[in-house]
């Protein structure tokens, strides 16, 4: 199917409240806060303000993966943030994360609290924080970075650019389906070729990369994604499988997956966690 009607561009863009699809209600080419209100906070260390998401997903697995080696100190809160709701456009939110994205994390174990935005940056904080899941050694401690930036440059062409025409866009367009199904193909591919000749992202080591890539393309390859394994002939990327697979298999992933879940079967909804 194409698009009959080409578009031109006006000189100068406007925002139409009209437009936008299925989230148009809460996107706005505008930050800052939209109402006043303040986050609750819970007794644990950690405070997380999120929704699973594929990127909310990445912090509770961290967490929960944390939390089964032993370190109490990560013990959380995890506070639903109902984006399709503006939550993410409190006062309170936005202080957080000016950004007005989950998930955002409140770490009051710190002499001041210490906010941490953006699921890579949140990843890699806590990585360092207690010593785990990012490898000590300098050759796979670069690899570990090298896939966890890989991934946050990635998964927008995998989520706002193939998600949102093939699954959100209020029209369906040639184009952009083909665009995008184009590009994520070709990511897949990469991790295909990666995971061929070893277990994890960074080698033999479970770290950071693996947990911040799988909610995506680990989710795309079990069909869990849009929809789209089919179309995307996602049975073609055995390597990306098998490593999903062993992933989906550890407990502590189980867990992860369950929180700020509040869709789907009700059995794996765990709306928050205190």
């Amino acid at each position: 199917m194409s698009d009959q009607t080409p578009y031109t561009p006006p000189a100068v863009w406007t925002w139409d409240k009209a437009s936008g699809g299925k989230f148009a209600n809460i996107n706005r080419p505008i930050a800052g806060p939209t109402h006043e209100k303040a986050l609750p906070v819970g007794k644990h260390p950690l405070q997380l303000y999120s929704l699973a998401t594929p990127n909310g997903v990445k912090v509770t697995v961290m967490l929960e993966e944390l939390l089964a080696l032993g370190h109490t100190g990560a013990e959380y809160d995890a506070w639903l943030i109902r984006i399709n709701e503006g939550d993410q456009f409190s006062s309170g939110f936005v202080d957080v994360n000016p950004n007005s994205k989950i998930p955002a994390l409140l770490d009051r174990s710190t002499e001041t609290p210490t906010r941490v935005f953006e699921s890579g940056s949140i990843l890699l904080y806590l990585a360092e924080k207690f010593g785990a899941f990012l490898p000590k050694a300098h050759g796979p401690r670069t690899e570990a970075l090298n896939w966890l930036f890989w991934q946050m440059g990635s998964a927008p062409y995998l989520g706002g650019g193939f998600g949102h025409f093939y699954a959100y866009a209020p029209e369906k367009f040639e184009y952009p389906i083909n665009r995008f199904a184009m590009e994520v193909k070709r990511q897949m591919d990469v991790l295909d070729r990666h995971l061929a000749t070893r277990p994890y992202m960074a080698g033999d080591e479970y770290s950071i990369a693996d947990i911040a890539i799988y909610p995506w393309y680990g989710g795309l390859a079990e069909g869990k994604l849009y929809n789209a394994a089919e179309f995307l002939s996602v049975h073609e990327y055995t390597h990306v499988r098998r490593w999903a697979d062993a992933i989906a298999a550890r407990p502590a992933v189980e867990r992860g997956r369950r929180i700020n879940r509040v869709w789907g079967d009700e059995a794996e909804q765990v709306p928050e966690r205190h």
